[in-house]
């Protein structure tokens, strides 16, 4: 049975490790001395590196373990990560090497041009463009194209677990609250994550159905936060694309 942990990097950001007791697979490893670390600690030999996008928090260590474990690297096709063996785009799958898990590619920029998710399993590993209550800045791309990203991580099925790249759930929560002050179920999941990070535990993953329910990035058609959009933007927003493009100016100063 492969189980997946939330290796803690750099101050807010976590590595995925997937591993069945013998093989593991790191997803995003900005660094390489926590998984090197956490693969001595449980006795593991690691099988595959995968990359959502090229930042270097989230493939700074990339190089490094995959030269160590002499192991296949997987990442973004459209953008300039070194040391990948295969690139994947929209509709690419892969089987991860040692654990067998089966994941399919989604093209999701938005937060950087050629951005990708890997979903399958009843999992999602999405970077940095899905947050818990958020999602990513767009450093590269527009707001129509991070809407569509959004758009497709959203039809996955609500119980799909969601793996993001950083520990920013409670700030994303406060921000909610100041979109959406009227939706009960925020009121819970901030009482439920609080408790989480009062015990050093993280808060993820979270669901598909969780953030549709409680992330205003998700829910750019309510008329409570189309009303917050409108009044932060001092004006009237024609559609989802420009209300989304206002919560995250208004999110990038919060």
């Amino acid at each position: 049975m492969v189980q997946i942990h939330a290796v803690p990097a750099f101050r807010d950001n976590y590595i995925w490790v997937l591993e069945d007791g013998r093989n593991a697979a790191a997803v995003d490893p900005g660094d390489a001395r926590p998984v090197e670390d956490f693969l001595h600690d449980r006795r593991l030999s690691l099988a595959a590196v995968i990359a959502t996008h090229h930042h270097a928090d989230h493939v700074g260590g990339l190089q490094a373990l995959a030269s160590h474990w002499r192991c296949p690297t997987f990442g973004p096709a459209r953008e300039d990560v070194a040391a990948l063996d295969r690139r994947l785009a929209e509709g690419d799958r892969i089987t991860v090497p040692g654990l067998g898990v089966d994941l399919e590619t989604l093209d999701i920029p938005g937060h950087t041009a050629g951005h990708i998710a890997l979903h399958g399993e009843g999992m999602v590993f999405c970077g940095d463009t899905l947050f818990a209550c958020g999602c990513g800045r767009l450093f590269e791309g527009t707001p129509p194209q991070m809407v569509d990203s959004l758009g497709k991580l959203a039809r996955l099925a609500p119980a799909t677990r969601v793996y993001c790249g950083h520990e920013y759930t409670l700030a994303n929560i406060r921000f909610a609250e100041a979109v959406e002050p009227g939706n009960a179920r925020l009121a819970g999941r901030k009482a439920r994550e609080s408790a989480k990070r009062s015990r050093g535990e993280p808060t993820l993953p979270s669901t598909i159905g969780e953030e549709l329910e409680t992330n205003p990035f998700l829910r750019c058609g309510e008329p409570e936060v189309v009303a917050s959009a409108e009044r932060h933007a001092r004006r009237r927003l024609a559609g989802e694309v420009e209300v989304f493009a206002a919560i995250r100016e208004w999110k990038n100063a919060f």
